[in-house]
């Protein structure tokens, strides 16, 4: 899987040479687009540990919440607007649970207090988005997001080794899969 992950990244070099480098869109694109298999890749193998877990799920409710109010501010459409809402009150709720959990649940982890640098691009993919396209963008992103998002849930939900924070996998999934199903009609007829 992650040779493919690879030669798919290296696919993608020639494109990203040919784009005028006064756009900044099409480079934009490409790393939204790259960014979806790695995070899915990521969430099945980093996952499977407490700290793995505790990290990922940490760092996925910080993007989801900055991501949030990036399309607050920018956004004026009622959809988009609504599941930015949701999205922000959701993780908010989901961090602070883990916050609480954590200590007590898996000692030994840290969670993060700033983004990984993937997740910081696609941030930075939002704040730069031209207004034409943000929604469109902000829609995908969370499409690929929440993606994640349920394969690191899932992944980790049958784990004996911190049964609270399993507890807590399990108990997120209902709330990220109507995440991706708002996400999935904002991007075109849902899958």
């Amino acid at each position: 899987m992650r040779s493919r992950t690879l030669l798919a990244a290296a696919a993608l070099l020639p494109v990203l040479a040919a784009c005028d480098p006064g756009d900044p869109q099409p480079v934009d694109r490409v790393e939204d687009t790259v960014a979806a298999p790695v995070g899915q890749m990521s969430a099945a193998t980093v996952g499977q540990t407490v700290d793995g877990y505790v990290t990922a799920a940490a760092m996925g409710d910080m993007y989801e919440i900055a991501a949030a109010e990036i399309a607050l501010q920018r956004s004026q459409t009622p959809a988009v607007r609504e599941l930015a809402t949701m999205l922000r009150d959701d993780h908010t709720a989901a961090s602070q649970r883990m916050q609480t959990l954590v200590p007590q649940a898996a000692p030994q982890a840290q969670i993060p207090t700033e983004l990984d640098q993937r997740r910081e691009g696609l941030l930075e993919n939002l704040r730069t988005a031209p207004a034409t396209n943000f929604d469109e963008i902000f829609m995908s992103q969370q499409v690929a997001a929440h993606e994640e998002a349920l394969t690191l849930h899932r992944g980790f939900a049958d784990t004996t080794e911190a049964p609270a924070l399993a507890e807590h996998a399990r108990t997120v999934v209902p709330r990220l899969e109507a995440h991706l199903e708002m996400a999935r009609r904002g991007t075109g007829p849902a899958t």
